[in-house]
């Protein structure tokens, strides 16, 4: 190191120092500095201070707000919890006076299935639609010093029968909450809360109580699966009709509406919370599906609020609908409200969209109660599927001769259109085609349209047997029960699609289906022309692959339904073939000969659908002149060019 370099960090060292000795305070700046420092040091501790007497100030309120509620409720929040009975002929519900709800319901004349043997075989008497394990009830009443919770009261019941039950919890010298329950004829529980000489602990102007209502819904059936689909947490709105959340997936919903009764439903029964006054808007509902492993299907839950008067002069007053998804049943349960709403249960029964609802509400219910009174489920299956066929008989049979006059006039239409085998020439070809339709007095549409009218039964039969109780138990041949499916072949393990078991009436369902598409593939095949013939192919392949498709979807579904569709599409089948042998091809073409003589001797201007295809037609002929004629005056400018 040089003695340059030894000068330069000298003086550098120097000038760090000097910047140092420059820069710091004075006396009196370091006397004003101490001065804060001990200013904000005793600002902290006060603060802290005042910090620790606010929280011990809050821990004091609410012990002390503690010591009111064990003050008011000192009898009621200590005591032995006993259970309390009510029951008819329909159902046994078991009353806990802790809490003093409902803790147990047991709905009688209905087999409860054990759903851990996958053939029912250890069916278990009653169904038990909940106990206290996954069902609980809360009334909730927020007074000024303390909340008051109806799930941490012990009541003391009187006036005890069969049917009815009082229930109270004593908050004080005159000062009690009183649950009065009547249980009627079928099932309906009659509720009304009330409380008595506390109008002090409450502030002006309150008016509503809270209700907390949570469930597991319990699987019943053997088909997890296909029960999932039908149970769904539904409500009434007060001024409007029924909605649901969704069957599949996790829904939250708060209402917009205030609503008249909110029921935890599956596929079969449902619990049903009515209000008299109803449930004010801003109602939180929520539907969470559960693993088939826990063999509950969702976890439903509502947070409420309804009516309350303080004074006591005005009971909140509620019912419980306990029982099953029975349409005519919720018909008449519904008279036993004293509310005076139109309450429409029956909505519990899912019947489908407008239209397939009315032919289920005006038709297929009547018939079904009508037969049902008669004959076993089974039978009244196969009747209402042949009643069905009778009714629409007619219209297969016209979609049936139009097919086979396209079928007869095939020969004539491949000789009068074999010049136009060019792709060009397709427009010729079909307008070729459709004048003979028009001589003939043939629609080619026809044969289509009346089928079309048939597939509202099949949609609205796929709404009705899933959702039909009387199905429910029911054996018929080889069917144990009619409302789930029915087994041939079990395994322990589920695969995909395919699921642990396959279903025999499936099975026969989609062969009837393969029967009937080949017939119907084999009646298109017959009167297909030119390119038709080559596109029928790649049709034929769909159809034979869509019971393939049906198999997947059906295997968990209801024998009863996988059985109608057996039926209904065997006996199609079967007037097909009927309708086959029993048609002379020879006698229908000399008709439609004689048909196209009178027509030539009286010309008719085509009319209706007809006339709109030929007007179709010949527009799309004058556009593709016109493409023609300006493709060929570019390609003449491009020559000239």
């Amino acid at each position: 190191m040089d003695k340059n370099t030894i000068a330069g960090f000298v003086l550098i060292a120097l000038v760090l120092f000097g910047f140092a000795w420059w820069q710091q305070p004075s006396a009196e700046q370091i006397a004003e500095q101490r001065k804060e420092f001990v200013k904000d040091s005793i600002a902290a501790v006060k603060k802290a201070q005042a910090q620790k007497a606010a929280d011990l100030k809050q821990q004091q309120k609410k012990a002390a707000s503690v010591a009111d509620s064990t003050a008011l409720f000192h009898a009621a929040l200590q005591g032995t919890a006993q259970d309390i009975v009510l029951k008819n002929g329909n159902v046994e519900l078991t009353l806990g006076t802790k809490g003093g709800v409902v803790k147990k319901a047991v709905i009688k004349n209905y087999i409860g299935h054990d759903v851990k043997v996958k053939d029912g075989s250890n069916d278990k008497g009653d169904v038990t639609l909940f106990d206290e394990n996954d069902h609980s009830l809360n009334l909730m009443l927020a007074a000024k010093e303390v909340n008051i919770e109806t799930k941490d009261l012990y009541f003391v019941p009187s006036n005890q029968t069969d049917s009815t039950v009082t229930l109270t919890a004593t908050a004080g010298a005159g000062k009690t909450l009183t649950l009065n329950y009547r249980l009627g004829k079928t099932y309906m529980l009659h509720v009304d809360f009330r409380a008595t000489g506390m109008s002090g602990l409450f502030a002006p102007g309150y008016n509503k109580m809270d209700i907390d209502w949570q469930e597991k819904c319990r699987q019943q059936e053997l088909g997890y699966t296909f029960e999932n689909r039908y149970a769904t947490l539904t409500y009434k709105e007060a001024e409007g009709g029924t909605d649901y959340l969704s069957e599949t997936s996790e829904a939250h919903e708060t209402t917009e509406e205030a609503i008249d009764w909110v029921a935890y439903k599956n596929q079969f029964f449902s619990a049903v919370l009515i209000s008299k006054d109803g449930f004010a808007q801003g109602a939180s509902l929520a539907s969470t599906p559960l693993s088939k492993d826990t063999h509950y299907l969702k976890q439903y839950s509502s947070q409420l609020k309804t009516a309350f008067d303080p004074t006591g002069k005005k009971a909140s007053e509620f019912e419980l609908y306990i029982g099953p998804n029975d349409f005519r049943l919720l018909q008449k349960v519904e008279k036993e409200s004293t509310f005076g709403k139109d309450l429409d249960m029956q909505r519990l029964v899912y019947l489908g969209w407008p239209l397939f609802r009315t032919i289920n509400r005006w038709f297929t219910l009547y018939v079904f109660d009508w037969l049902s009174k008669i004959f076993p489920m089974g039978v009244v299956l196969i009747l209402i599927t042949m009643l069905l066929k009778a009714i629409t008989y007619p219209m297969v049979k016209k979609s049936y001769m139009s097919s086979a006059k396209m079928r007869v006039l095939k020969p004539k239409l491949d000789e009068a259109t074999k010049q136009y085998n060019k792709p060009e020439d397709q427009m010729q070809k079909q307008q070729a085609m459709m004048q003979m339709y028009s001589e003939y007095g043939v629609s080619p549409l026809s044969g289509c349209l009346p089928m079309l009218i048939q597939m509202p039964i099949w949609i609205a039969m796929f709404n009705f047997v899933p959702n039909a109780i009387q199905l429910r138990g029911q054996s018929f041949l080889w069917i144990d029960d009619l409302s789930t499916f029915d087994p041939v072949f079990t395994w322990n393990q589920n695969l995909w699609l395919i699921g642990d078991h396959l279903s025999l009436t499936c099975i026969l369902f989609c062969a009837a289906n393969v029967l009937y598409s080949w017939f119907t593939m084999q009646q298109q095949k017959d009167q297909m022309v030119g390119q038709q013939a080559d596109q029928m192919k790649m049709m034929q392949w769909m159809m034979y692959l869509m019971p393939v498709f049906f198999f997947f979807m059906f295997n968990d579904y209801s024998s009863g339904l996988n059985f109608y569709y057996f039926v209904s599409l065997f006996f199609s089948a079967a007037i097909m073939w009927m309708l086959r042998k029993t048609t002379d091809d020879e006698k229908l073409l000399a008709i439609l000969e004689a048909r196209r003589a009178d027509n030539k001797k009286n010309p008719k201007k085509a009319s209706g659908l007809m006339a709109r295809m030929q007007a179709i037609q010949q527009m799309q002929q004058q556009q593709q002149e016109e493409l023609r004629r300006r493709q060929e005056e570019l390609n003449k400018k491009k020559k000239g060019i």
